[in-house]
């Protein structure tokens, strides 16, 4: 009899966690979107992450890459939503549906973005280019209107595919190095106008065993700590991540280990992105986890790590947990953004010239979730802009969980249309501290309402 009652115990246990597997996963960190080849940039106390872009019409057959994606957050927990900054379709030059791994760097009140499109001129292959902005948010445009590295300017490259995953790092003494290759590594010096380089193509022995390891196959990421410079890259397929270490930009490189196995993270492919933030140590990779997903149609996690007192790297897993220690808490008493979450279920984002990013595809049983919100002393009323061309529908606002407790309910009348835009609000419990908070949406069928951004009072 007890042990019935206790294996019915676990079945219910398993059933609950089951149901809230989504509450407790922070990984991938971006759901509403197919995403790969992380980029991450820290600019002005803000981690801004740019992404390829996997469209929904993607299948297993071939790549549908037509863009770069940009999100920023600034307590790792959180992301905000900024949409498409640059597509290899505005170069002009570039086939449209190869917008490969790229990476973005600032100077000079500039940024930089070196992406790795198919060049559709008559040299054709892989190549490497450079769009311009003013704000890391975009829009990019073509610096150079060509390829920045192509076959056709060099001699160098055995392969049309050669020409990818640009990583670059600007050292201590202000030099800008840019590493990339499939199958091969190369680096240039670049000058300080970050769209010229200086010197000889150098190209890396990926052969040598002591310096990259059994193979060495794509997506490099440089970085540097204290005096010892960092290589991280994909290797063989399914991709593993090796990493490689040296005291100069330019090596001798000495290969340190596997930073992450080949099928820890579910994917044939991956592609590192390592950054400093906040005192903390983050690595970026891809798998296939989202619903829908698989080799060609992926998604961008991230996790926490650390380096051994010697400097070097112990193996890390894939974790569904992501990142468990926010870097900061949520001021709810300022105008947040409908499209920061840190987890949602159902709904989609979209954007116009007018409005900017909003939420929507919103229907019943949908939700939002943001975490590490500091109420402070505690909150008395709760404001939204939303837009409703139907009957509209309501946002419950939980903390805890989807099924928390309820801080109050505000009901969303029909505003003449989904682009017209209005400020809607209730009352709330009065709640102190820090908690997660949920947005539940409710109400009949079809598309409920758009969502704009949201404030506590």
């Amino acid at each position: 009899m007890m042990k019935i009652k206790l294996i019915e115990l676990l079945v219910v246990v398993f059933m609950v966690v089951s149901l809230n597997k989504s509450i407790h996963a922070q990984n991938p960190i971006i759901q509403n979107v197919y995403t790969a080849d992380p980029a991450p940039m820290v600019h002005n106390d803000t981690l801004f992450l740019f992404t390829g872009h996997d469209e929904d019409e993607t299948t297993e057959k071939g790549f549908i890459m037509k863009d770069y994606l940009c999100f920023s957050t600034t307590d790792m927990v959180n992301w905000t939503q900024h949409g498409a900054v640059f597509s290899t379709e505005s170069l002009g030059w570039a086939a449209p549906q190869n917008a490969n791994a790229a990476q973005v760097e600032f100077r000079n009140g500039k940024f930089y973005f070196y992406i790795s499109p198919w060049s559709a001129l008559e040299d054709g292959g892989d190549c490497i280019a450079v769009g311009v902005a003013d704000s890391p948010y975009g829009p990019y445009k073509d610096a150079l209107g060509k390829p920045f590295i192509s076959n056709g300017q060099t001699t160098y490259s055995k392969h049309p595919w050669e020409d990818i995953d640009p990583t670059v790092l600007i050292d201590d003494d202000g030099q800008a190095y840019m590493y990339w290759g499939n199958n091969s590594l190369y680096c240039v010096k670049l000058n300080e106008d970050m769209i010229s380089y200086s010197g000889e193509i150098i190209t890396f022995d990926i052969k040598d065993k002591e310096a990259f390891g059994s193979d060495y196959e794509e997506a490099p990421w440089i970085f540097k700590r204290n005096d010892t410079y960092y290589l991280f890259y994909a290797a063989h397929i399914p991709e593993a991540i090796y990493y490689t270490t040296s005291s100069s930009p330019l090596g001798p490189w000495k290969y340190g280990g596997v930073v992450m196995k080949a099928g820890a993270q579910g994917c044939n492919g991956n592609h590192p992105g390592v950054i400093q933030y906040k005192g903390n140590w983050y690595l970026f990779y891809f798998n296939q986890d989202l619903p829908g997903g698989h080799d060609k149609k992926r998604a961008i996690n991230v996790i926490p790590f650390d380096f051994n007192s010697d400097g070097s790297i112990s193996e890390l897993p894939h974790s569904k947990a992501g990142v468990i220690k926010s870097v900061a808490n949520l001021n709810p008493y300022i105008r947040t953004e409908a499209e920061t979450m840190a987890w949602e279920e159902g709904i989609e984002t979209a954007s116009n010239n007018k409005k900017g990013m909003y939420v929507t595809d919103i229907s019943n049983g949908d939700y939002i979730k943001i975490r590490s919100v500091d109420f402070g002393k505690g909150a008395k009323s709760f404001e939204a802009n939303v837009a409703s061309a139907s009957k509209g529908g309501s946002i419950e606002i939980h903390i805890g969980g989807i099924d928390g407790s309820l801080l109050g309910t505000c009901f969303v009348t029909n505003t003449g249309g989904s682009q017209s835009w209005e400020v809607q609000s209730c009352k709330v419990k009065k709640v102190k501290g820090i908690h997660d908070v949920y947005y539940v949406f409710k109400g009949s069928e079809g598309d409920l309402f758009n969502f704009d951004w949201w404030k506590f009072e």
